[in-house]
């Protein structure tokens, strides 16, 4: 693939410039919301390279970016003595010249690791100490190559299982339940002003939540930095409650940090009865009455839609602590949530359908600033 320099990248930067006047009459949520927290967009290869349809969309809507996948272990550091940086130096560059709030995601996760990491040569599990120097020279070479340019890190991603204990990924199981506490220290050593994140899904759910806390005090009890929580709102209708959010973020505030919403998307379809959480590894086959939008959302489901969103974004307004709400892509058709947990749906989860037109939960989130 092609790879795109700050150069290139700016050339593309003012080309997409150019086309924002077809966009001049909407109202942007990144001005909506610019005296309380970034509004931040995921964005995938296509996006980064400008070979998406979305480019100019996401410029002249968003003012934060994540990575979807160029910066985690499988992409960007795929074999012992190789590190592929062209995709992620290029996120880098897209956001430095549109003055956007950058998030490298994610340091350490149980999945999108290589084999290599946890084996020897002989395909046996490492030592705790092997594990821990791949892990350290693995942050300092990431980390330490953005030093000053990504803004925060999703340093460790989703330790916690539904019941609040740690998940024995393999993580857990070579190195012990600190690997929390030296990914953090590791991610300060290669660089101390950025901010550094634990990222997790459904700890807005009283066990999990009560889970991450315990890994936030330990870390402070320790002295060692942490800067926020990032709760990844994969929501569905129905579930979790706002009650739910609205209590996780205070709890969370009251540790002195600041929330960030990270991953946020709505899913519209029915949901499995067996899904549990937003866990990559489950998958669930397509039966008729689980696709039931082929074609498009019906105006009844896009306004519960619009009522839904505009509900979570009043909770964001009511907490200073709020820096920063990404959500999980740009429009309908780049979502995950088109194939998982069931593979050949159509989903609308976002604010801006297929056509990059702006859906009425746009709208709904527009409003709720200033009420």
């Amino acid at each position: 693939m092609r790879s795109f320099n700050a150069k290139s990248l700016l050339c593309l930067s003012l080309t997409v410039g150019l086309a924002l006047s077809t966009y001049a009459q909407k109202p942007t949520l990144k001005d909506a919301f610019k005296d309380h927290f970034y509004i931040g967009a995921a964005i995938n290869e296509g996006q980064i390279s400008g070979k998406s349809k979305d480019g100019a969309l996401l410029i002249e809507q968003f003012n934060s970016i994540t990575p979807e996948n160029c910066m985690k272990w499988e992409r960007i550091h795929p074999k012992a003595n190789e590190y592929k940086f062209a995709m992620t130096d290029s996120f880098v560059a897209l956001g430095q010249i549109n003055k956007m709030f950058i998030i490298g995601h994610c340091m350490v996760w149980h999945s999108q690791v290589p084999r290599w990491v946890f084996q020897d040569s002989l395909g046996k599990p490492v030592t705790r100490e092997v594990l821990l120097q791949r892990m350290h020279d693995h942050i300092i070479t990431v980390m330490g190559r953005y030093k000053g340019r990504v803004n925060g890190y999703d340093v460790v991603n989703e330790a916690l299982n539904e019941d609040g204990t740690m998940r024995k990924s393999r993580w857990t199981q070579i190195i012990g339940d600190d690997f929390i506490e030296k990914a953090f220290e590791y991610a300060k050593e290669a660089d101390p002003n950025a901010e550094l994140y634990y990222n997790d899904y459904n700890i807005e759910q009283p066990a999990k939540c009560q889970g991450a806390i315990k890994i936030i005090k330990n870390l402070q009890a320790k002295g060692i930095k942490i800067t926020g929580v990032g709760i990844q709102g994969h929501y569905h209708m129905d579930i979790p409650s706002l009650k739910e959010i609205d209590e996780s973020i205070a709890e969370f505030t009251k540790l002195g940090l600041k929330v960030m919403f990270t991953e946020l998307d709505i899913n519209v379809l029915p949901r499995p009865e067996e899904l549990k959480g937003a866990d990559v590894s489950q998958n669930f086959e397509l039966k008729k009455n689980q696709n039931p939008y082929p074609e498009s959302l019906p105006d009844s489901v896009q306004q519960k839609l619009a009522d839904r969103y505009a509900d979570f974004f009043k909770i964001f307004l009511k907490y200073k602590s709020v820096s920063r709400v990404t959500f999980w892509g740009v429009e309908d058709g780049q979502s995950w949530l088109n194939g998982w947990p069931i593979r050949g749906r159509t989903n609308y989860p976002l604010v801006f359908d297929r056509k990059l037109q702006p859906k009425p939960a746009f709208y709904s989130i527009i409003k709720t600033v200033g009420k």
